[in-house]
């Protein structure tokens, strides 16, 4: 009986690892034919001139809490955007440092009196102000209510029929609204757009532009490039032609306002706020039978900090964890719903059981393979099978992802960068990702047992502004 469940687990840890590795190449394939296609049909800069009147406007939304060392460069990063029409709107949240006082100082804001729909119900708002520099900047202060009641806050104010959701410590390239709006364009059953997250430790920034794209010197930090690259141009990419993908960045996504405001807005109390959106659109769309997509569009980019020390990276990566918990468990209806197609019955499961029970068997796997081979009751054939898989096509797909990367869109120019990615391609399959599934191990069980998750402090490098700033 005992020879019997070891053999059971052993065929059961190896079998997972199998089909983990070919979901991740199916979604490699699809990916690099997906990336292919758009880069011959989507190269815009003509459309930066000739046809950019005929953009829709948008609103961009910018949640700010405790954001006074970054918000000014920031903000004029996204006054200098190539696009014909679109308003700023940033929601200060209750901050507590003198993030009001800087935007008011920089761009001479003058109290608003304004007629505010409250569409959806938020915390107590305690004024509007506008730019006399930019009359499209507007700045809200309310109370503090978090992220999705202040992003709330934003959609009620905003004047255009697609928003926009940005984080006030991140930087958007010149063209990035152009493209993200194209599959609104081309697209009108479009709903949201998601848009490429790229790390900006070790970069240099003037003036809130990016001048120059570099590696930090921190390991941790590359090894992250990778993980991001992975995630975007695979992850993400692979689901879109499937019209499933369940994630779109809180940091940069494009939303259709109306359909938003009809599923209520983001929801309060969560910490994966913009990855329940996202399901939760699937759910409601497809339980009234409405056409719609979902999109990943790989060249806008959204250039963001990472944490470099692992106690910032550990409360991220825990605090991402529970917000998957939260986001599949208010949605758990989309799972085999009869009306749910590719996104109910495949990407949700996916989801489930690799995303979100994952770090559950691939610790314990670990365990029992090693524990069993140094005690005799699992064969070498088993161990050497088990590495293989989960070390051997973690390698293979990182590197694939770095591939594709140089020969798409070649951010990273010389061979020395190029060289030192790979490397950490390479690395970080020998414990890094292993730490990173313990986290997210520890997110899940924190959920489970139902403990709450501050955002406590992330320390910011912020080398590419030579300023220090935390996160709430």
């Amino acid at each position: 009986m005992i020879l019997m469940v070891i053999d059971f687990f052993q065929w059961f840890f190896l079998a997972y690892m199998l089909c983990l590795g070919l979901l991740y190449l199916t979604l490699n394939f699809i990916s690099i034919f997906s990336i292919v296609k758009h880069m011959g049909a989507h190269r815009l800069d003509y459309l930066l001139d000739s046809f950019s009147e005929f953009l829709p406007p948008i609103s961009l939304l910018v949640p700010a809490y405790n954001e006074a060392a970054t918000i000014e460069a920031n903000i004029r990063s996204l006054m200098q955007l190539i696009y014909s029409e679109y308003e700023v709107i940033i929601i200060n949240d209750g901050s507590t440092d003198n993030t009001l006082a800087v935007l008011t100082s920089a761009f001479d804001l003058k109290p608003l009196p304004q007629a505010y729909p409250v569409r959806i119900p938020v915390e107590n708002l305690r004024g509007f102000y506008q730019s006399e520099q930019f009359p499209n900047l507007h700045v809200i202060d309310k109370e503090n209510g978090g992220k999705a009641d202040a992003l709330n806050a934003g959609i009620n104010a905003s004047r255009y029929p697609l928003f926009c959701s940005i984080d006030a410590d991140s930087i958007l390239q010149r063209d990035s609204l152009t493209r993200i709006v194209q599959p609104f364009i081309n697209d009108p059953l479009t709903v949201a757009a998601g848009g490429t997250i790229r790390i900006i430790n070790g970069s240099t920034v003037k003036d809130g532009m990016l001048l120059k794209a570099d590696l930090p010197k921190s390991m941790l930090a590359k090894m992250q490039i990778v993980e991001y690259l992975r995630a975007f141009l695979f992850g993400r990419l692979g689901w879109t032609p499937m019209n499933a993908m369940l994630v779109i960045s809180g940091a940069f996504g494009l939303f259709n306002k109306q359909v938003v405001l009809d599923a209520g807005g983001y929801k309060k109390n969560t910490l994966g706020e913009d990855m329940e959106l996202v399901v939760r659109l699937h759910l409601a769309l497809r339980e009234k039978r409405v056409p719609y997509r979902i999109t990943f569009v790989p060249d806008p980019i959204c250039w963001t900090e990472v944490p470099e020390d692992l106690k910032s990276l550990r409360s991220q990566r825990v605090r991402w964890q529970k917000g998957l918990f939260e986001s599949l468990v208010i949605n758990i209806s989309l799972l085999f719903h009869p009306k749910g197609g590719i996104v109910g019955w495949i990407a949700f499961p996916v989801m489930l059981i690799f995303e979100l029970m994952g770090p559950v068997i691939e610790i314990l796997g670990y365990l029992f393979v090693i524990v069993g081979f140094l005690l005799g009751f699992v064969s070498i054939t088993v161990f050497l099978m088990f590495f293989l898989l989960s070390i051997g096509l973690g390698m293979l797909i990182s590197v694939t992802s770095l591939l594709l990367e140089e020969l798409s869109f070649h951010l990273y120019t010389t061979p020395k960068q190029v060289r030192r990615l790979f490397y950490a391609s390479i690395f970080e399959n020998f414990g890094y990702r292993q730490l990173v599934s313990f986290w997210r191990l520890e997110g899940l069980f924190g959920s489970l047992l139902g403990k709450k998750h501050s955002w406590g402090n992330i320390i910011r490098n912020a080398d590419w502004h030579n300023k220090k700033q935390s996160d709430k």
